[in-house]
C-alpha cells in the first residue's frame, strides 16, 4: 500500500502552496497535492511572463500581451492558442481538452480562461478557471472615442 501511495504521489506531485504559506499550528510549510498541485502549476505557468525566470527564460506565457487588447474573436483565439501551447510545453501531467475565453460584464469586463483537461495517468477530467484580466482601461477607450 505504501508503494502505491508513493507512486501516486510521485506522479501527481506535491509542492509548496502558492503563494507559500505556513501552518501555524505545526510550524510546517503548507503543501498542495493532486489536482490542487496541477491547478496551482497552471496558474504559475500562465501568470509568469516569458523571460521572468533567469534560469528558464522560455518558461511562462505571453498572456500579459493581451491585457488591454480588444477582446474580439481574433484575440480570444490567440489567447486560446497561447494557453494550449504553453500548457503542452510545461505541464506534462495533463492533456488539454478545451480552452475557452469567457467575458463577463459590459462596463467592467472580467476575462476568464476556462481550461478543461484530462490527467494523463488517471484519465480523470478536471476544469480550471484562470482569472486572466479586468480590463480597467475600457472606460478610457469609450471616453476618448466619442
Amino acid at each position: 500500500m505504501a508503494n502505491s501511495h508513493r507512486e501516486s504521489s510521485g506522479f501527481w506531485g506535491s509542492g509548496w502552496s502558492f503563494p507559500p504559506s505556513f501552518d501555524l499550528a505545526n510550524n510546517q510549510l503548507q503543501l498542495v497535492h493532486k489536482e490542487a498541485n496541477i491547478n496551482q502549476s497552471i496558474d504559475i505557468i500562465l501568470s509568469t511572463l516569458r523571460g521572468e525566470r533567469s534560469v528558464m527564460p522560455a518558461f511562462g506565457s505571453n498572456l500579459r500581451a493581451y491585457l488591454f487588447e480588444n477582446m474580439d474573436e481574433t484575440t480570444q483565439g490567440e489567447i486560446i492558442e497561447s494557453v494550449e501551447s504553453v500548457l503542452l510545453d510545461y505541464e506534462p501531467r495533463i492533456s488539454v481538452d478545451e480552452v475557452n475565453v469567457v467575458i463577463h460584464g459590459k462596463t467592467e469586463p472580467i476575462v476568464e480562461v476556462i481550461i478543461s483537461y484530462t490527467v494523463r495517468k488517471t484519465n480523470s477530467r478536471h476544469n480550471h478557471v484562470y482569472p486572466f484580466a479586468v480590463n480597467e482601461a475600457n472606460n478610457l477607450q469609450l471616453k476618448y472615442s466619442e
